[in-house]
């Protein structure tokens, strides 16, 4: 990641690399950045140390049994997923349901869909409609304003 997108806070997808082959900037939420600044701190603790490293996310390997730890790219995105949902206690995840829960997210937080769809990438309504799918916490709080309304009167 470039500098100054670091300091800009936010990560560019450039074209051709995104589902629609269309690139887009998404600013940095609290907590992708609280992500984001802990891997920079740990590129800056191994370049102190003489070891640069080219990938914004890696994995530290011992050299055989007890020998020192060094960078590695992470090469397998499924692996990789899966181990952090199990670590995460969310095992069974897939990487498609992170877009349905940000979708889910951004519909909650009264976010104007055009600017949702923006983030989330999706070009129609009707393809971004299938991923806001309404549960029974969405229908308790949808009746729980209402009682609030009727209550106000």
């Amino acid at each position: 990641m470039a500098s100054r997108r670091l300091k800009a806070g936010e990560v560019r997808l450039e074209p051709g690399t995104t589902k629609n082959k269309e690139g887009r900037t998404f600013p940095f939420t609290i907590d992708l950045k609280a992500l984001i600044d802990a891997q920079h701190a740990e590129h800056e603790r191994l370049k102190k140390k003489g070891k640069v490293v080219p990938w914004v996310f890696f994995r530290l390997v011992a050299n055989g049994r007890g020998g020192p730890l060094r960078p590695k790219p992470i090469t397998s995105f499924i692996k990789a997923f899966k181990t952090a949902c199990r670590k995460a206690g969310c095992p069974g995840r897939i990487p498609h349901d992170l877009r349905r829960t940000a979708v889910r997210n951004l519909e909650r937080a009264g976010i104007p869909r055009s600017v949702a769809m923006k983030l989330t990438g999706h070009k129609t309504e009707s393809v971004y409609r299938r991923y806001a799918i309404a549960d029974e916490r969405d229908l308790r709080v949808a009746v729980e304003r209402l009682n609030a309304m009727a209550s106000a009167r």
